[in-house]
């Protein structure tokens, strides 16, 4: 049977800690656009308490969850654990995150990045692309019976070795495999055109990088379209003709009674 808390449980906390994979997932406000689930490994995540949850968000193709973050008026996200051995169980996170940009070689400010790598002593490598903080408002434990049994074996390294070596040439001057042009390419907007790492932006847009196209056919959207949803505007709207039928009603109503026979 599910349970619902308002702060991790402290048995709970530990067991999270414990763990080598999770789930990440966010999407954007528009209802055409695409929800993102990501798998994330490693031993790089904590609780700073019992109502924040953080994890070192590595370079990839894909930038989603950062990119529904970044949205305003949104921030909505998921992290899920799954219990592989021993009891069975799923915890999952609901709240809100927060992006901490490590700071670019050429472009960006990083300070709040390098300020929380400092305080917490978080070991930062050349694949590290950002800081995500979750906010958590809700933390639903449930049975997971149905969730297979794993046996865990080892983390990869491609990842981090692919972009150690992308370190190393940068370093010994090949300019163009600076990590900020990656996220150039890569990261600097979603599958559905929102904006993604202000880093890879900023330097996409003064080395004039133009960003990857991720998605194809006719369904692939080019241009990012957010729902039509009611504004202030559209109150006052309603509130000014609701004062105008007020007003004029009792005339409405005398002429109505003049031409309609008893």
């Amino acid at each position: 049977m599910g349970k619902f808390f308002e702060t991790v449980p402290e048995n709970l906390a530990k067991w999270v800690l414990e763990q080598k994979l999770f789930w990440v997932a966010t999407a954007p406000l528009s209802s055409t656009g695409h929800v993102n689930v990501s798998p994330k490994g490693g031993a790089d995540f904590g609780l700073l308490d019992d109502k924040t949850f953080w994890y070192m968000d590595f370079t990839g193709s894909g930038n989603e969850t950062i990119s529904h973050l970044y949205e305003p008026d949104n921030g909505r996200i998921t992290v899920m654990f799954n219990a592989f051995d021993g009891p069975p169980r799923i915890v999952r996170f609901f709240g809100h995150g927060r992006v901490l940009e490590r700071r670019g070689h050429v472009a960006g400010d990083g300070r709040a990045f390098d300020e929380f790598v400092k305080k917490h002593d978080v070991p930062v490598i050349d694949s590290s692309r950002s800081i995500i903080i979750v906010d958590i408002h809700q933390v639903n434990s449930s049975c997971g019976y149905n969730v297979p049994y794993y046996e865990f074996k080892s983390f990869r390294t491609a990842l981090h070795s692919t972009f150690s070596a992308r370190a190393e040439k940068y370093n010994n001057g090949v300019e163009k495999e600076a990590r900020e042009r990656y996220w150039a390419f890569k990261n600097a907007y979603s599958l559905d055109g929102l904006p993604g790492m202000q880093v890879g932006f900023e330097v996409g847009k003064k080395e004039h990088i133009a960003p990857i196209e991720k998605m194809v056919g006719p369904m692939a959207q080019r241009r990012y379209h957010r729902d039509r949803r009611f504004s202030v505007w559209h109150l006052l709207f309603v509130a000014a003709l609701s004062a105008v039928l007020t007003a004029f009603w009792p005339v409405l109503f005398a002429l109505l009674r003049e031409h309609i026979p008893a």
